[in-house]
């Protein structure tokens, strides 16, 4: 008969505190996210208070009142804003606010706004509508128009969707690019003959296969020359000019300042408010009763209350504080690593992994990576993400080994195809390449092509 004894087993394990995994979430986010969380904290945590912030500027103090000399060239109807002969600096404020306060159109805006100046049934505005509310920032239907108007009048919906088709920008409301091409081919007045028949090749005419597509539509390859063209005139993303609407600025985390030989690296801590613990909390977690005995529940209950939200308080104050300590020695060894592309530019980027970052800080290759994720560096060659920094190496033919980086190879076909005199086809970018020692075929030069959104010989 087994029997069923009880021993004792020794085991580690490692148990995430909610301390432990809010300091891991405050790495990840970038100088946006982490005013947003910061916000949330704030409203949550009534023992967390702003000391200071210099994010944000007082309109009151922002102005300075006109001088009395530039009052007689005030050419405007708005009180108290100088436009000629004022100030220069408070001019550039006032160019600020301005354009802060404006908003640009949405497209689903912009087509609302036209398919109620269109003389159109009641049923199939409201149609309209739905149809306009369904689509997403390229112009494209979110869910299927089916879907989306089950049990509505065929016939209804048809002529909702040629009205909303054909409002600026033309081509919206349809499911792809393609349907976007056709549609807008159908609303010219002079399409060129064949050109409806072209669209169902374009994958030919992009790889400038004229012959085969001209053979294909019984064209000469002149006619199928003017109606690529044509097509080039169209915008297959009708929505895209748009989008601005939806765009979320790039706000640095870092920035990098040559002083002569060194570099200085700054954290841009002005996007970040300076966090304290609010008094009247410290006041009354360190009061005690002189009477002991008369200390009722509901004291005891505030004290320990103001207790819990100072201890939160300060975990999440270090949390930040152990955010931007790893994030300037993560950056601090990047560009010591990195130090020719500082000093030279991009092309010059040399091949680097998590791993040799984690291995100087002596930190895991998670950390690195967490704290490099959604990060900007500004430098003197521009802004680039913090992940820019990590790259593959590329082989090296000869003795010399490898020195190339995925990012400096990239760079330096962008700096072949800019100061191309004749359209450059990408297999001889890659003998010009292996001419400077990078071997890497022929459809590696199109795929890195790809990523820096260069067209192909032919579409330059």
């Amino acid at each position: 008969m087994q029997l069923q004894r009880p021993a004792f087993i020794q085991e580690q394990r490692l148990k995430m505190s909610p301390q432990l995994y809010q300091s891991i979430k405050m790495m990840e986010l970038p100088m946006m996210d982490l005013r947003e969380k910061i916000e949330e904290e704030l409203e949550r945590n009534p023992a967390l208070e702003v000391m200071e912030d210099h994010s944000t500027v007082s309109l009151d103090g922002a102005y300075t009142p006109p001088k009395e000399e530039d009052a007689y060239f005030e050419v405007t109807s708005d009180s108290g804003f100088v436009r000629r002969g004022g100030n220069e600096a408070m001019e550039e404020q006032y160019k600020f606010i301005e354009g802060a306060l404006s908003r640009p159109e949405t497209l689903q805006e912009h087509l609302l706004w036209s398919l109620r100046l269109e003389p159109a049934d009641e049923e199939i505005r409201r149609i309209g509508e739905l149809l306009i509310q369904n689509l997403d920032s390229d112009g494209f239907h979110k869910e299927p128009v089916d879907l989306l108007l089950k049990g509505e009048d065929p016939g209804k919906i048809g002529a909702a969707l040629r009205l909303v088709q054909s409002l600026d920008p033309p081509g919206s409301c349809t499911t792809g690019f393609r349907e976007s091409l056709l549609v807008q081919t159908r609303l010219l007045t002079d399409a060129p003959p064949g050109m409806e028949e072209a669209l169902d090749y374009l994958e030919l005419l992009e790889k400038g296969k004229f012959a085969e597509v001209a053979k294909k539509l019984g064209r000469s390859q002149e006619e199928i020359g003017v109606i690529l063209e044509r097509i080039r005139e169209l915008s297959p993303f009708p929505g895209r000019r748009f989008d601005s609407a939806d765009t979320r600025y790039v706000v640095p985390d870092l920035q990098v300042i040559r002083k002569e030989e060194e570099f200085a690296i700054i954290l841009n801590e002005e996007e970040i408010p300076v966090l304290g613990i609010n008094p009247f909390f410290m006041k009354i977690s360190d009061k005690k009763d002189e009477n002991r005995k008369n200390t009722d529940a509901a004291g005891k209950e505030v004290r320990d209350f103001a207790k819990e939200n100072i201890k939160e308080a300060r975990w999440f104050i270090q949390s930040i504080n152990q955010r931007n300590h790893t994030l300037l020695r993560v950056s601090r060894a990047i560009v010591e690593f990195q130090r020719p592309f500082f000093v030279n530019g991009p092309k010059y980027l040399e091949p680097l992994t998590l791993r040799d970052i984690a291995q100087e800080l002596g930190v895991h290759e998670t950390t690195v990576s967490r704290t490099a994720n959604g990060k900007y560096m500004q430098t003197e060659w521009g802004i680039f993400e913090v992940r820019y920094f990590f790259t593959n190496s590329i082989s090296r033919t000869g003795s010399g080994g490898s020195r190339y980086s995925k990012e400096g190879v990239k760079e330096i076909i962008r700096e072949l195809i800019s100061g191309e005199e004749r359209r450059i086809p990408d297999q001889e970018i890659t003998d010009l390449l292996a001419k400077r020692g990078i071997s890497i075929a022929r459809r590696t030069v199109a795929k890195y092509r790809s990523e820096l959104h260069l067209g192909s010989s032919y579409s330059r």
